[in-house]
């Protein structure tokens, strides 16, 4: 599929979306589910063969059946109802804002966010997500394939300070953090704290700790949210533009040649004024 044309309807769009998704995800606390949505369709991407990513491949029955997806198909459904408000988004744009605003009305920071995604209908084969019960080489392999790094598997997995597990789903039960709504760093304050009553901890969070290159970033963002968050909307950006070249840019440098066009203009008509009127007055002398 054609990549959308981001031109200042498309962003006005975009814009509408954003706010018909913030009140969404704020009536009906679905802000976990959504930024899973967002983080599953990216991250299918697969650096070498270009493949996967942030496309919108996930609405297809094939990839949200896989198991990896369990239960994502509610979130689907959530954007299906924005979507048809307006339909010149493309999905894969739409479930990326998703994302991004449903890490920024929990508290979280505010995550760049750049349109122009084009849809997909191929979906990849399934297995290309993080399995929650491998450690540390399964998620350095499931992320390096992508093209990311140790320290934005860390601040990634930062996010699990939203939602919760569901047996139904993947097997395990519970939240993260004693407030599965609110996106803070807590979920490394916890980790650091060991086993505490009610709150779960996977095979793949305590392989943050087992890791040593892991830990020293665990231990910087439990003791500063501030350094969690900076790094976190770097990553999160990061993922969401996996295999995606922005076309803005030049609608924004076409804007900017018309408006310097239109500024020569001016001076120019300026300067024939004034040069006008100098010759008159010296004919008068």
């Amino acid at each position: 599929m054609a990549p959308p044309v981001v031109d200042r309807e498309y962003l006005k769009e975009i814009d509408k979306a954003r706010r018909d998704l913030r009140a969404l995800i704020s009536s009906r606390n679905c802000a976990p589910i959504m930024l899973r949505l967002a983080w599953h369709d990216a991250g299918t991407y697969d650096a070498k063969t270009k493949t996967g990513g942030p496309n919108g491949s996930i609405r297809n029955e094939e990839e949200y059946t896989h198991s990896a997806n369990s239960g994502l198909k509610k979130a689907v459904d959530f954007c299906e109802e924005v979507k048809s408000k307006h339909p010149r988004t493309t999905y894969a744009d739409l479930y990326q804002l998703a994302g991004v605003v449903a890490v920024e009305v929990t508290g979280g920071p505010t995550v760049d966010f750049t349109p122009g995604r084009k849809d997909s209908k191929i979906s990849p084969r399934e297995g290309r997500l993080p399995d929650a019960k491998r450690g540390a080489p399964h998620l350095r392999d499931i992320f390096y394939r992508m093209g990311l790094s140790d320290k934005d598997i860390v601040a990634l997995s930062g996010a699990h300070t939203l939602g919760r597990a569901h047996p139904e789903i993947s097997g395990f039960d519970g939240p993260w953090t004693q407030e599965p709504l609110k996106f803070d760093n807590s979920y490394f304050i916890e980790l650091l704290k060991g086993e505490s009553e009610g709150l779960l901890k996977l095979p793949s969070d305590t392989a943050l700790l087992d890791d040593a290159e892991f830990r020293k970033f665990v231990e910087l963002y439990a003791k500063d949210e501030e350094a969690f968050f900076r790094d976190y909307a770097e990553s999160h950006k990061k993922l969401s533009e996996l295999g995606f070249t922005s076309s803005s840019s030049k609608i924004i440098a076409k804007d900017s040649t018309v408006l310097a066009q239109g500024a020569v203009g001016v001076a120019v008509c300026a300067a024939v004024v004034i040069l006008g009127y100098l010759y008159e007055a010296h004919k008068r002398m």
